[in-house]
């Protein structure tokens, strides 16, 4: 959802999640309400404002532009050579550069899932120099920004996800 707006059948499987009574699973039942209620075109026209823009979106979703200001800076080549090393290649097609936090979000479940054959210190590493310095400051940005409707929740959602994460790879070290 980050990468691109949720269609009709998207929103449709996301208003189907359930939650507890904790913060991420409140974040989640949330998502599930506006998600149940989301008109599709909406929804693109959101993410088109937050993310797209005439000109720019109200955000730019990219860790250079979060750690210096400009685009396409040093978070950017240092995060293309951790890819490398990886074995994570650009896929065909794709045209945002690799620092996106829709790509991030992916190569950190593609971790956890074993897809990306890492150890947990590996995925710590990752964690921490390429999303810890930023994701958060970013899903609090999208949670305020001026068009979020439906990506408010999914912001909290990546706010919590980010803190986790932060909290459990600094127990592991």
């Amino acid at each position: 959802m980050l990468s691109a707006a949720p269609n009709a059948e998207q929103l449709q499987g996301v208003a189907g999640l359930q939650g507890d009574e904790t913060p991420l699973g409140q974040a989640f039942a949330a998502l599930a309400r506006v998600a149940a209620q989301a008109d599709p075109r909406a929804v693109e026209r959101e993410f088109f404002d937050l993310f797209i823009g005439v000109g720019r979106g109200e955000l730019l979703p990219y860790a250079s532009f979060y750690l210096t200001g400009f685009l396409n800076e040093r978070p950017l080549a240092d995060l293309r050579g951790d890819l490398s090393q990886l074995g994570v290649a650009r896929v065909e097609g794709r045209h945002e550069p690799e620092d996106h936090i829709a790509l991030l979000c992916e190569v950190m479940a593609d971790m956890a899932e074993g897809t990306i054959a890492v150890d947990a210190d590996g995925q710590a590493a990752f964690f921490r120099r390429h999303l810890a310095p930023w994701a958060g400051q970013f899903f609090d940005d999208l949670a305020i920004a001026p068009s979020a409707r439906f990506y408010s929740p999914l912001a909290e959602i990546g706010r919590l996800l980010t803190d986790i994460e932060s909290r459990a790879f600094a127990l592991a070290a």
